[in-house]
């Protein structure tokens, strides 16, 4: 069983918060993180609606950013007995996208200081890294400099532990 209760929202989620994202001509990291968790009816209304399924309570998701076009951006509570920061990160994005982000909030930390949101792994184009220190600092503060891994190797990683991801998720969709 997964404990859904814990919505203390993490410390290092929080300092993400407070760094601005550059969103100018389109060549900024496309995402706009939250400052606190949706609450418990909220975050089940948004997984009712981008799946279709009114059967769903939202329990296994709780979401924590997302990008403009309102794609959410979200753990994904499937690992029992562990943490909240343990969970994977997966991207619900607003076209149907469903991707999986990162094994864990760490991952998705070192993702965002390469200079990466959400979208940037869901098509197979992609803009060079342009790290940001700032979020550098706060994945290094959270996770420590040994974590330390570039954004493609977040996401291969998070891949090849969570293959069944979209399928799952497409299961879910009515």
């Amino acid at each position: 069983m997964i404990d859904t209760d814990d919505r203390t929202f993490p410390e290092a989620l929080a300092a993400v918060a407070g760094i601005s994202f550059d969103h100018a001509g389109g060549d900024g990291v496309d995402y706009e993180p939250y400052a606190a968790f949706p609450s418990a009816e909220e975050t089940t209304e948004w997984i009712r609606a981008w799946t279709g399924n009114q059967e769903l309570d939202g329990d296994a998701f709780l979401p924590f950013g997302m990008d403009g076009t309102g794609g959410q951006v979200a753990f994904r509570r499937v690992r029992p007995g562990r943490p909240l920061v343990e969970q994977p990160v997966v991207f619900l994005g607003s076209e149907g996208e469903a991707v999986v982000l990162s094994q864990d909030l760490t991952g998705f930390l070192w993702l965002l200081a390469d200079g990466y949101g959400p979208t940037d792994f869901v098509w197979s184009e992609r803009r060079p890294p342009r790290p940001s220190a700032d979020l550098a600092a706060v994945a290094e503060a959270h996770g420590g400099a040994a974590s330390r891994r570039s954004a493609a190797e977040v996401v291969k990683a998070a891949a090849a532990e969570f293959p069944d991801f979209e399928d799952e998720i497409f299961e879910m969709c009515r």
